[in-house]
């Protein structure tokens, strides 16, 4: 099936004293219609740069210095600014991740998806309201018809998620991104948003790129998902194999630092000792190699930067297949 969505080679970049310093590389992803894409990976790892950055949203001074973003096949990249402003929203949307900031507290939310729906269809004010009522209906906002009059601080915040995902629904886009959705929110809340965001998948058969640090969402939520390290794709796969058969020592060491609830009382967590590399020293091997339980100087994970290799199965690791084993 041809993907929805792709990247293909994606390179980021800011400036720097020494030159250009790549914040994502080399990024090459894929999701279909109706599938659940999950990207994962701790706070700084370039997850939320990559779909900006495709999406023409990364602030100056960065910029996007190789790769395509095909969406259905059109390099977005490619597009002079008006025309990849009118792709963005129509064919594809993004929910951000803070429900508080990403609303203009001085418009009432039907305004703001009236906005959105006029800056793209000529239709009137009135018919704007209207369609932004029955969106606000269609993610579940309870007397929808007199709450699109109401300002973002009389909702709550599950409400204001709500209010987002209306948003960037509002033109039926081909794909969603959905930016860390549950960020701040209970777990009551995270769940029925989640739920929200797959019954919209499945019913409008969307492509979903959910943009998340919790493997337990990706577990419940997701067809396939790729794990990233220091702007790379470190492994990527259906959520099946990378969960029975983690590959790569970073995705293995996330997985021993989820608490087991079956865990006798006092046992220690497993945290991954050390902190990501700065994007500007990155080491020349592979980056995850300071940190990394099976680093071995004889296969060269501290001087060659190992690609991403398999077979519907990826790992970009130098000691695939005796991982298992140093684990």
């Amino acid at each position: 099936m041809t993907a929805a969505f792709e990247l293909r080679g994606l390179t980021a970049a800011v400036p720097g004293e020494k030159g250009a310093v790549r914040l994502v590389e080399d990024v090459s992803l894929s999701v279909r219609a109706g599938e659940t894409l999950a990207v994962v990976g701790e706070s700084g790892s370039g997850k939320t740069v990559t779909f900006t950055s495709a999406l023409g949203l990364l602030p100056k001074p960065g910029r996007v210095i190789a790769g395509q973003a095909l969406l259905e096949g059109e390099d977005l990249l490619a597009l002079p600014p008006e025309q990849l402003r009118r792709r963005r929203g129509a064919r594809i949307g993004m929910v951000f991740q803070d429900p508080l900031t990403g609303l203009n507290p001085v418009f009432t939310v039907g305004e703001q998806i009236a906005e959105v729906l006029r800056a793209h269809l000529p239709i009137s004010r009135r018919e704007a309201r209207d369609r932004a009522a029955a969106l606000l209906g269609r993610v579940q906002i309870p007397d929808a018809a007199r709450r699109v009059d109401d300002y973002p601080h009389q909702f709550s915040g599950g409400m204001r998620q709500r209010v987002l995902i209306a948003m960037a629904i509002a033109l039926g886009p081909r794909v969603l991104i959905a930016d860390e959705p549950t960020t701040a929110l209970d777990v009551t809340v995270q769940a029925q948003v989640l739920d929200l965001l797959g019954d919209l998948r499945a019913s409008e058969g969307m492509g979903m790129v959910l943009i998340t640090h919790d493997l337990g969402v990706v577990a419940r939520q997701a067809d396939r998902v790729a794990v990233m390290y220091a702007g790379r794709v470190v492994e990527t796969g259906t959520v099946e194999e990378v969960f029975r058969a983690p590959r790569h020592p970073y995705t293995i060491s996330l997985f021993r630092s989820i608490p087991e609830i079956d865990a006798p009382a006092g046992t220690m967590l497993a945290p991954i000792a050390g902190s990501p590399p700065d994007p500007a020293r990155r080491p020349p091997g592979c980056a995850f190699a300071p940190r990394c339980f099976a680093v071995s100087d004889a296969h060269g994970c501290r001087s060659v930067r190992p690609d991403l290799i398999g077979a519907g199965h990826f790992a970009a690791c130098h000691r695939q297949g005796a991982i298992e084993v140093a684990a």
